[in-house]
């Protein structure tokens, strides 16, 4: 199996001062865990800055969000080949606020992916459900749908390059939850999948982790379960003791 991957996704957060604060301290408080991959994920606007914060450390360079033109008349938009030149490393697509705010469907973000493969960074594929969904019983009808359509052109080979983030929609940003069964059970559903798919190799050697509301808490818990490979971590990320609580609970699973 692959090692840990803990990202940490700041979302629309933080000045400038902040940033620089949160990126020096995560690195003094992580430069020297080898065990799992760190990401940081911070606005576009700050990809710079972190960049040259983390020079030199064990921690690796995220996006929050891509266009899957190369370029073009988008305005506002940032492309795969733009994060490629800024040497961002992984890029996360499918996240539920950009699908309920933005109106992204699974055919967009699956021309995402293709794009980020394409220049050599790793998608961070976000799936997952509603509230109405799960208590409707359609939890892995959602999920499976998801995944079918979002990696539609991606290979076996390609697929292991692909981290998948079960992040059910009610638990992000709630403060609420899946318990680490209810959690295991989706991802273990997934692995299914992905070997019926595109065969054990590639399935065993594919991430997924988990989001929604992961913290210092729960984490250990939750990274014990089997098929668990990590956190995709919100408002965690942001407070440096807790997103060292999770990055440790990877380590010691």
């Amino acid at each position: 199996m692959s090692r840990m991957l803990i990202a940490g996704n700041w979302k629309m957060n933080l000045t400038r001062e902040e940033a620089l604060s949160l990126t020096g301290k995560l690195v003094s408080t992580l430069s020297e865990q080898r065990a799992v991959d760190v990401v940081l994920c911070p606005p576009f606007c700050y990809i710079p800055l972190v960049f040259q914060g983390i020079k030199g450390s064990t921690i690796r360079l995220g996006a929050q969000n891509c266009h899957p033109e190369p370029r073009g008349a988008f305005t506002g938009e940032v492309s795969a080949a733009m994060l490629e030149s800024m040497e961002v490393q992984f890029c996360i697509v499918g996240h539920s606020e950009r699908r309920q705010n933005f109106g992204e469907d699974d055919a967009f973000i699956a021309r995402k992916i293709d794009a980020l493969l394409e220049e050599g960074i790793w998608p961070i594929l976000c799936v997952g459900e509603t509230l109405e969904e799960r208590k409707a019983d359609k939890t892995w009808s959602v999920v499976s749908g998801q995944l079918k359509s979002c990696l539609e052109h991606v290979s076996a080979e390609e697929v292991s390059r692909i981290a998948v983030a079960y992040e059910p929609v009610w638990a992000i940003g709630t403060g609420e939850s899946a318990i680490p069964q209810q959690a295991e059970e989706i991802h273990s559903k997934i692995r299914e999948y992905l070997k019926e798919t595109y065969g054990t190799g590639s399935a065993e050697a594919t991430r997924i982790i988990y989001g929604g509301s992961v913290d210092g808490e729960n984490a250990p818990e939750m990274l014990n379960q089997a098929n668990i490979n990590g956190a995709l971590v919100g408002g965690a990320s942001l407070d440096v003791e807790e997103f060292e609580k999770i990055v440790k609970a990877a380590a010691e699973a």
